[in-house]
C-alpha cells in the first residue's frame, strides 16, 4: 500500500481554497489525503482530511480541561433540587470562581432565589 504525502497547515488551507468548485472527495485527493492500496485502488481519507483543515484554521473542537483530569462536565448554568432536597453545585462552578475547600458563605432566600454571599469578602454595596 501507497500512501502520498498529505498537505498540512497554511499550505492545506490554500491548495483547499485553490481548488475552488471541486468536491470534497476531490479536494481531499489532491491534498495527499488518500491510499492506493496492493490492488490499485485509491482511497480518499476524509476523515485525516477534514481534521487536518480543522487544525489548520485554528479551530478548536476539544473541550478546555486546562490540563487537570479529564476534564469533566462543564458548566451548564442549570441544576435541579436532587431526589434528597438537595441542590448540588458542581465544581465546574467552584473551579470557574475561584473557589477552594473551606470558603464559606451566607445564603439569603427569595421567593425563587438564592443569594450567595462569600463571607469575608469586600462587598461593593457596603461602601
Amino acid at each position: 500500500m501507497t500512501q502520498n504525502t498529505p498537505l498540512i497547515g497554511t499550505a492545506l488551507v490554500d491548495k483547499v481554497k485553490e481548488l475552488g468548485n471541486l468536491s470534497k472527495e476531490e479536494k481531499a485527493r489532491a491534498c495527499g489525503y488518500y491510499t492506493q492500496t496492493k490492488n490499485g485502488i485509491e482511497r480518499v481519507n476524509m476523515m485525516k482530511f477534514l481534521n487536518a483543515l480543522i487544525d489548520a484554521e485554528g479551530i478548536e473542537l476539544d473541550s478546555t480541561s486546562e490540563g487537570i483530569g479529564r476534564g469533566g462536565r462543564s458548566a451548564s448554568y442549570r441544576i435541579s433540587v436532587q431526589s434528597n432536597g438537595n441542590l448540588l453545585i458542581g465544581s465546574a462552578y467552584t473551579k470557574k470562581m475561584g473557589l477552594e475547600s473551606g470558603d464559606e458563605f451566607e445564603i439569603t432566600l427569595g421567593r425563587k432565589h438564592i443569594h450567595l454571599k462569600q463571607v469575608g469578602a469586600f462587598d461593593e454595596d457596603e461602601e
